[in-house]
């Protein structure tokens, strides 16, 4: 297929355009300044700027673009994390709704903050959403592809969870800690982490563009969320390294306000019901094994 991929520079993006060229699909990526290769679209999403005629003959569409939300939540932060989401997926999804013939799928980047704090609940695509900030914002987020749904496309809304690689994420951040010893949980290290390795984040991106009979919101987390407490266990043990530190919740949150607030203290914990009825494997669904591959990549 001729692909269009929006945040194609990000973690994600940028493991995901050659995994598809590999499958032998055409990749089209969308950027925001002067394109410098054939495969380059231009776009200026808060200008409302994508021509539909540079889209011709696109027959699906992975939209993963949006700022950081791994900072402190200043009032222009918050605006920033909104707008790179909600005005990016209105104008593609308006876009993507002006082409003939239709694309055939649009798999709209969306996340697992949709739940707010589930607590000890296991949630799956068809809990509620919670309250916050980050719910929301993924609310409107995913409420930005209406147009395309409305023309018709399939639409998938990836809620994806925390993605595990060497070379981005958290778990880069995390790992200079760890490795010297100092790694700890945050808070009460009780809540609950819906984790999944960029691997699995890909290939269910890929199994996705051509599962014709799913739509709708799609928890892309492994199978195995856990707490805190136990996610930094396992990590330390798999870097044989001890992790006896905490992080006070106040400490958190006098350093990062609202994103340690919803980001860090609260938690989901999820299933990935409608992944797995699809038929979908996941090759780390486990947290030993998942560090186990990440850290030997």
């Amino acid at each position: 297929m001729k692909i269009l991929l929006s945040g194609g520079s990000g973690l994600i993006g940028s493991a995901l355009a050659p995994r598809l060229r590999a499958d032998g699909h055409e990749v089209l990526r969308l950027v925001r300044r002067e394109p410098r290769a054939a495969d380059e679209v231009q776009w200026d999403p808060m200008r409302g700027e994508l021509d539909p005629a540079d889209l011709a003959g696109v027959e699906a569409a992975v939209h993963l673009s949006g700022a950081s939300v791994n900072r402190r939540w200043t009032q222009s932060s918050r605006r920033v994390i909104r707008e790179s989401r909600v005005e990016t997926t209105s104008l593609l999804a308006e876009t993507l709704a002006k082409l003939s013939p239709l694309p055939k799928a649009l798999l709209s980047g969306s996340a697992i903050g949709y739940y707010g704090d589930t607590g000890d609940t296991i949630r799956d695509e068809d809990g509620p959403r919670g309250e916050g900030f980050l719910a929301d914002v993924v609310g409107d987020w995913e409420a930005a592809t209406h147009p395309a749904m409305a023309a018709g496309i399939r639409v998938c809304r990836l809620r994806t969870g925390i993605v595990l690689a060497r070379q981005g994420g958290a778990l880069r951040l995390q790992l200079p800690i760890f490795k010297l010893g100092l790694g700890g949980r945050l808070g009460s290290g009780r809540q609950y982490l819906s984790w999944i390795t960029l691997e699995d984040e890909i290939e269910a991106i890929a199994f996705l563009l051509t599962a014709d009979d799913v739509s709708g919101p799609v928890n892309l987390v492994a199978p195995g969320p856990v707490t805190n407490s136990a996610f930094t266990k396992a990590l330390a043990q798999a870097l044989h390294r001890p992790a006896f530190a905490a992080v006070p919740a106040f400490a958190l949150k006098l350093a990062l306000d609202g994103f340690a607030e919803e980001g860090l203290l609260t938690g989901q914990r999820l299933t990935p019901r409608v992944l797995t009825e699809a038929g979908f494997t996941f090759r780390h669904p486990e947290l030993p094994e998942a560090f186990a591959a990440v850290l030997t990549s």
